[in-house]
């Protein structure tokens, strides 16, 4: 089985470790150097005897004109999130395999999230500011902590599920709004469905998981965030675009109690005169809950395993179709 290496050369140094390159050179004969979007639109006729292609941030779009200069193309395993962006009717008729890190990219977001909820419930954010200013300990006053806290979660997608798993661990209440998520399933992880309103109107933190879909953007008003509790913590690693920015802008100038703990904006990063550099109840990260340094290597090994299991003739862990697809973020 012949295959390559297609995406952005800091991608595929940050994913494919020199051992997952090993592994991946043991399983199938590796036929050209790294190829980038650019080269293969260049010189497509590398892609002529490809059964299998290697890829993760910068996948070059598979329309026909690329499909036909890849005959033998079986399968694609994207060391990576949403496919959403390469993926085009033209592969899914062509029956071509495509298989994900999502699992393995949904990880480390997981864990950024609960250890945010865990520092929210601490005020982390607002005592840590009022120390730096006053150069004093000021009094540890209305700090929730995590035992009995209630934490709400929109989406209940991989990566919100996950977040729920490891909440188990904590003396917490979880609630959560996905209107496709079954009730007995969600009673299954301990989660209590409930409606938009009232997840933002009974937690002490919000944490944002839904995909960014044209039925999702902008579902989050400024009305949600005005009815949060008292110190309430709001925390997006989703999507920026599924907020109205204006509208949480407005309200956490009114409310500086509440805390905006925000990874994505949008646009992303925000323009140079938003309110949200400036803002004391706002904490600002450059979109680094997802898999960094490290971590994306965990990634590059999920797609030598799933390699592994193309190559033996085993069912995909990780495959994705069409339907699936089109709900990624």
């Amino acid at each position: 089985m012949r295959g390559l290496f297609l995406l952005n050369p800091d991608a595929y140094d940050a994913i494919y470790g020199p051992h997952e390159r090993a592994d991946i050179a043991r399983l199938v004969e590796i036929v050209a150097p790294l190829q980038t979007t650019q080269s293969v639109r260049t010189d497509p006729a590398v892609l002529a005897d490809v059964d299998v292609i290697l890829s993760g941030w910068g996948m070059a779009v598979l329309d026909e004109a690329l499909l036909a200069a890849a005959p033998c193309l079986k399968a694609v395993f994207y060391g990576a999130g949403s496919i959403r962006y390469f993926a085009t009717e033209a592969m899914w008729e062509r029956g071509i395999v495509v298989t994900t890190a999502a699992h393995a990219n949904a990880a480390p977001v997981a864990e950024f999230t609960v250890a945010a909820i865990v520092m929210s419930l601490k005020r982390v954010w607002h005592l840590s500011r009022s120390v730096r200013e006053t150069r004093q300990f000021v009094a540890r006053t209305d700090i929730p902590g995590m035992y009995g806290s209630t934490i709400g979660l929109i989406g209940l997608g991989m990566i919100g599920r996950m977040v729920a798993e490891r909440l188990r661990t904590y003396d917490v209440q979880v609630l959560a709004h996905d209107p496709y998520f079954a009730a007995d399933d969600a009673a299954a992880l301990g989660i209590e469905l409930c409606t938009l309103d009232d997840l933002f109107a009974r937690c002490d933190v919000v944490s944002v998981h839904a995909p960014w879909l044209p039925q999702t953007e902008g579902m989050i008003t400024g009305a949600h965030l005005a009815a949060m509790k008292q110190n309430a913590t709001f925390i997006n690693t989703a999507r920026g675009a599924l907020v109205r920015e204006g509208e949480m802008i407005d309200v956490l100038q009114r409310r500086p109690d509440l805390c905006a703990m925000l990874d994505v904006t949008h646009p992303e990063p925000p323009t140079p005169d938003s309110p949200l550099y400036s803002l004391s109840n706002v904490v600002l990260t450059p979109h680094i809950a997802g898999s960094v340094g490290a971590e994306c290597r965990r990634m590059g090994r999920e797609m030598v395993e799933e390699l592994a299991r193309f190559v033996r003739g085993e069912p995909l862990r990780w495959s994705v179709t069409r339907a699936r697809a089109a709900l990624m973020a």
